[in-house]
């Protein structure tokens, strides 16, 4: 596949891109370093790296792509590269309308002329962002972080390069529950990941969008699994689609972020974090990245 280039808008925030793709001190299946990005991924079967190299590291104007496969990509599979590169660089939400929308708003105004041009950056599958989500649930970064490291080196494949590439559900859906269990992943857990890599690898459920597959639809399926709640639901289709309308009112860090927000001695509780997060339709998804951002600015997002 040829190299190809992603232009980059003005003020584009390199550091978030990098700093998100960075959580893993030990990079597995992502290199990080100041002036580039290599991330392994497989594409219909395929172990590949891209490589990403923004052309000026303090201002990027555009990014470099160079894909390194370990065999023939079809073209489909070639789109799916040019679409990972996109997600991995945060480009499917514009930022802007989400600004001006919030511009006079008194909770936040302020948070987004303190975080210009802030970006919400995705997983370069929806896959992976699903998993990453049922791997979050309910425990801290860190262990999370230690759990998908886990998770990559029992189902996902190398790259000629070294670097491993993430799972698809075909290659999730051959662990067996002790793959798991037996290394600090609770029961619970495995069992949510292998039955959404099941039903995913064997055409049951239907993760990419079409005309009869709507986001609402891939939504309501994903609800339907045993083990998947709203909260995975959303945010899934935040890192994994770049869907800019979700709802995180069930994200701790979201209603700890209001609550400093509005002063108040405790958090809201999450019916009525829906109700605020509500008047912000259809960018509920930015007012996130902006509360999460108004607890830890300039560092990873979860």
């Amino acid at each position: 596949m040829k190299p190809f280039t992603l232009a980059l808008p003005p003020g584009y925030r390199l550091h978030d891109v990098l700093a998100f793709h960075s959580r893993d001190p030990e990079g597995v299946a992502e290199e990080v370093g100041p002036e580039r990005l290599r991330k392994g991924m497989l594409i219909d079967g395929v172990p590949v790296v891209l490589e990403i190299v923004p052309d000026h590291p303090a201002a990027p104007t555009s990014a470099s792509c160079a894909v390194h496969a370990d065999g023939k990509l079809s073209a489909a599979a070639q789109a799916r590269v040019r679409e990972a590169a996109l997600s991995i660089l945060g480009l499917r939400i514009d930022p802007e309308p989400f600004s001006q929308f919030a511009a006079k708003d008194q909770l936040f105004g302020p948070l987004t002329r303190a975080q210009p041009g802030l970006r919400i950056v995705q997983s370069a599958t929806v896959f992976e962002a699903l998993t990453w989500a049922i791997i979050g649930q309910q425990i801290n970064l860190s262990f999370a972080i230690s759990l998908r490291r886990t998770f990559i080196l029992q189902a996902g494949r190398q790259h000629s390069s070294g670097l491993w590439c993430y799972p698809t559900a075909a290659d999730a859906a051959k662990l067996e529950l002790d793959d798991l269990t037996g290394r600090k992943f609770s029961r619970a857990k495995a069992e949510t990941l292998l039955r959404l890599a099941g039903l995913v690898a064997g055409g049951e459920l239907a993760l990419e969008l079409s005309p009869s597959n709507s986001i609402e639809q891939v939504s309501a399926a994903l609800l339907a699994v045993k083990g998947i709640g709203p909260w995975t639901v959303n945010y899934g289709l935040l890192r994994g689609y770049g869907h800019a309308d979700c709802s995180l009112h069930g994200d701790v860090a979201v209603r700890a972020a209001l609550q400093h927000l509005l002063g108040e001695e405790a958090k809201p509780d999450m019916a009525r974090t829906e109700q605020i997060l509500a008047r912000y339709r259809p960018h509920r998804t930015m007012a996130a990245a902006h509360l999460w951002a108004s607890l830890h600015p300039r560092e990873a997002q979860a």
